[in-house]
């Protein structure tokens, strides 16, 4: 059945009447000579009506077998930001012919037609001035081809999941077989609502029933679902199909696009997954990307994407603006463009310096079958990095590409990582301890163009469907290799390398490494890290530890363990289970230690816990080898003087030191333990954690009385804040977080700011003190705002813990925001055997030792911790926990 378009139906959530409009539309090709009937949501009136000026229009152009529905957050947001005094931008959303309210043409429209279409319906509208285009599902391919065709008025695009090009050869989407296939098609997407079901069951968190309805409305009867069904007819499986040359000519007319660009992505999409955004990525390379994590296809629903979209727009108005003044593609290359610098030294410097060494580099403590560790020489790392770096580039690994290592600390990823960083490819390090749910995350979400991995790693890739050409780090049998979809082992890489060069090595501005974060705080996120950057770690490392060649160093913190070559010091890694840093006796390091002769030993709080629980299988020999230690570090979380010292007493030659940093900055203060005791007599509140080293800053943007770091960033002492950082080694960027990335950005006003200082903040709170030492308080998540106040936890922690009752503490809010109540959390020596309230003893001596009023104390049989990092209590948990038992919930474990 054909016809006028269908009048809107009543009462839809959050859709206002007042923006549907419908136009008649001359038809071009297919329905030349005949009008079409077109529904859109439109906002020029109501900005008219307020009287504001326009600075462009937003085209947004929906997908199957959606609606113009779908950007009603965003019209209704547009206008609130036009009222609140943003630039202000038009908003029109279509609905395609044959979808939602337009008319049904009874025709079938392959892509070329709709890209006509679009472009009749903006002629008609009189849509001349500047345009950003969005789109979504095969509304990305269609508003994309309208601006390949609209050079002169296209200012900007912006796309939700979608895809614009699909290998030849490669099947489509397993969903969209399923939908396409002979006998399912007509059944699945016209003739029931079962596609639409389908779809609208992705959202996640699930939708409401009347947004359900809603997006159900103008798809009643199998004759307006026939849109559905052409939508899914035409998608281009291979060469042969009809639109697979406009899909093609679309793709080709994006990667000559030079125009700002926004990517806004649910990963959990089973049909537009991440492959389709590094499609994307390549061809606009300059873009702005954000992957929502935990959202899926139906990402305008999952996610706040009209906020992002909003902001965006406000960060790029004078390039959307005028758009003659710049050119993204040329401000992107020249941005990342890299230089000659005579004063910088890669990280492979000191592997070219002793190439003809035979003393120890690397020293492996797996055993694995041997009697006794197996040392690698200078010589011989050296030799491997070049022959895996030839390796790599005579199977077409070049600079950009990136590599993830799945390969346990040693030799061999120590190899690894040397050749990919000499030929500028860029390494990709996510920890196993992880998991296998944040792992595939990592993964999946740095979309590596190669894998290289020990048979766990192999394994996971082939059945979780990880991205990449796969390396297996051993030999494997011909069957095992074709079971994990391997095509070489690291040993062919150095027979196929024989003969070739090495390229041109990487410059000081080009990216080096994305490294996760531990996922504590939320999901892992990959930290960019340009060659500068990660030489300017080594520096400082080198600088303030006094290391030399003949140092020597134990790592027993993963980020950290690989650092040995480039400080040009044999390093070891002691005998453990690295993603669970637990499983680190104190004998395993005083092995690692005999075997290097180290004198510096870097741990983690996680494995200092187990290392200091474990002194007592400690040997006579064992502790005279610890003896030879002199530096002892605690590096990852802030720690105790009393755990510090624990440790230290190991190793009593040693003068232990707890540094302060995070995976965007890793060394950013530092202080010994006799500073520590220091600092404890000035009674400040939290951990004292020293002062900047080397020519890094810290600031403090101070909290205001809703627990915003709302300050200006000042050096200010005693004042309770978010703390930001600036350091030579600090992170370039978040890997395709654009919103994240822009969030951690604090621009501070100073006038001591040298030329391009970036600031990250952190999300830690804390002061600084009147010598300018930092002390951390805790987390900016976990401050409780409190009817006088924002209040950090740590403090009251540290008091609550000087109980003889108690073993660990977690002090947290509960109650509405702004009237929070504070409730002590605590684990006590004797193991409580059921969760609820504290005995009274218990609670009585919690209230008395410290000054902050307590609502409540909890008594739970062991806290929350993060699976890395035994010191980072779950704090949000705990405080959701907490609420619910103190209204009456069942008390089980948090």
């Amino acid at each position: 059945m054909t016809g006028s378009a269908s009048p809107l139906p009543l009462n839809l959530p959050g859709l206002d009447r007042r923006f549907s409009h419908t136009i008649a539309v001359p038809g071009r090709g297919l329905d030349e000579g005949v009008h079409r009937d077109w529904h859109y949501l439109d906002t020029g009136d109501e900005l008219a009506r307020l009287g504001v000026p326009v600075v462009g229009t937003i085209l947004a152009v929906h997908g199957n077998p959606t609606w113009c529905y779908l950007w009603r957050d965003l019209v209704t947001r547009s206008v609130q930001a036009a009222q609140s005094g943003s630039p202000a931008w038009r908003v029109v959303a279509v609905d395609q012919v044959d979808m939602g309210f337009s008319e049904r043409t009874g025709i079938h429209r392959p892509l070329a037609q709709r890209v006509v279409d679009l472009a009749s319906f903006t002629d008609t509208l009189s849509l001349t001035g500047p345009v950003v285009t969005l789109g979504h599902d095969w509304g990305g391919v269609v508003s994309l081809g309208w601006a390949v065709d609209r050079p002169a008025q296209l200012v900007g695009v912006m796309l939700l999941n979608t895809a614009i090009h699909h290998p030849e050869g490669t099947p489509i989407p397993a969903p969209l077989r399923l939908a396409s296939a002979r006998g399912v098609l007509a059944a699945s997407t016209v003739h029931t609502t079962a596609f639409i079901d389908t779809t609208l069951a992705l959202a996640s968190p699930a939708l409401d029933s009347a947004v359900k309805d809603a997006y159900r409305a103008p798809y009643r009867s199998a004759d307006r679902r026939k849109g559905i069904g052409g939508f899914v007819a035409d998608i281009p499986a291979d060469s042969q199909h009809q639109s697979f040359s406009e899909l093609e000519r679309i793709a080709a007319g994006v990667a000559e696009l030079d125009v700002p660009a926004l990517m806004l992505w649910g990963p959990r999409d089973p049909i537009f997954s991440d492959f389709y955004l590094d499609d994307l990525v390549e061809r606009l390379p300059h873009a702005d990307v954000h992957r929502f994590e935990g959202a899926g296809h139906l990402v305008a629903e999952d996610s706040p994407y009209a906020d992002a979209v909003l902001a965006w727009l406000g960060d790029n108005i004078d390039r959307l603006t005028n758009p003659a003044s710049t050119s993204p593609r040329a401000s992107y290359a020249l941005a990342r463009s890299g230089v000659e610098d005579p004063l910088f030294t890669p990280l492979w410097h000191r592997l070219d310096e002793r190439r003809d060494d035979d003393s120890t580099a690397v020293i492996d403590m797996s055993t694995r079958g041997r009697r006794s560790p197996r040392q690698v020489s200078w010589r011989q790392l050296s030799d491997r990095v070049d022959r895996i770096a030839s390796g790599l580039t005579a199977i077409g690994v070049h600079k950009g590409q990136r590599v993830s290592l799945l390969i346990p600390p040693g030799p061999t990823l120590t190899a690894v990582v040397y050749a990919c960083l000499r030929i500028g490819a860029v390494v990709v390090v996510a920890d196993a301890g992880l998991g296998v749910k944040g792992l595939t995350r990592a993964v999946r979400g740095s979309w590596p163009d190669v894998v290289i991995a020990e048979s766990p790693g192999l394994i996971a890739a082939r059945t979780l469907g990880w991205p990449g050409v796969r390396i297996s780090a051993a030999r494997l049998s011909k069957i095992a290799a074709a079971a994990l979809g391997v095509s070489h082992s690291l040993g062919d890489l150095v027979a196929i390398g024989a003969d070739t060069l090495l390229p041109a090595p990487p410059l000081p501005d080009d990216e080096a490494a994305i490294l996760f974060t531990s996922g504590s705080t939320g999901p892992a996120k990959g930290v960019v890290y340009r060659h500068r950057q990660l030489s300017a770690l080594r520096d400082v490392l080198a600088s303030h530890f006094d290391i030399t060649a003949d140092t020597g160093i134990v790592t027993g913190f993963a980020p950290f363990a690989l650092l040995g070559p480039a400080l040009g010091t044999r390093s070891i890694t002691p005998e453990m289970d690295v993603s669970a840093p637990r499983t680190l006796t104190a004998a395993a390091v005083a092995a690692a230690v005999r075997d290097s002769r180290a004198g510096i030993v870097f741990l983690s709080p996680a494995a200092i816990l187990n290392v200091v629980a474990t002194a007592g299988d400690l040997t006579q020999q064992d502790l005279v080898e610890l003896e030879r230690v002199r530096t002892f570090l605690s590096t990852g979380a802030p720690i105790s003087a009393e755990l510090l010292a624990s440790a230290g007493a190991l190793m009593p030659n040693a003068n232990p030191h707890a540094p302060y940093g995070m995976t965007e900055c890793l060394l950013v203060t530092d202080i010994t333990l006799d500073g520590v005791r220091a600092a404890a007599d000035d009674g400040d509140s939290g951990v004292c954690v020293g002062a900047p080293i080397g020519s890094n800053r810290v600031l403090i943007s101070a909290l205001d009385a809703e627990g915003r770091a709302a300050g200006a960033p000042s050096f200010q002492a005693g004042v309770l804040g978010e703390i930001v950082v600036s350091a030579p080694h600090l992170k370039d960027h978040y890997d395709r977080l654009w919103l994240t990335d822009r969030a951690a950005v604090r621009e501070t006003g100073l006038d001591t700011d040298s030329p391009g200082e970036r600031w990250h903040r952190t999300g830690d709170v804390g002061h600084l003190d009147h010598l300018g030492r930092l002390w951390v308080e805790g987390r900016l998540p976990h401050v409780i705002v409190t009817p006088t106040g924002p209040i950090a936890p740590v403090g009251a922690e540290q008091d609550v813990e000087q109980v003889s009752a108690v073993r660990r503490a977690a002090v947290v809010g509960v109650g509405p925001h702004g009237l929070r109540q504070a409730v002590a959390v605590v684990e006590t020596v004797r193991p409580t055997k059921r969760p609820g309230l504290a005995s009274p003893e218990v609670t009585a001596a919690v209230r008395a030792s410290t000054t902050l009023p307590l609502v409540a104390v909890l008594a739970v049989p062991q806290l929350p911790t993060d699976i890395r990092h035994n010191s980072k209590i779950d704090r949000s948990r705990l405080s959701q926990w907490a609420d619910c038992v103190l209204a009456g919930g069942k008390p089980t474990a948090p």
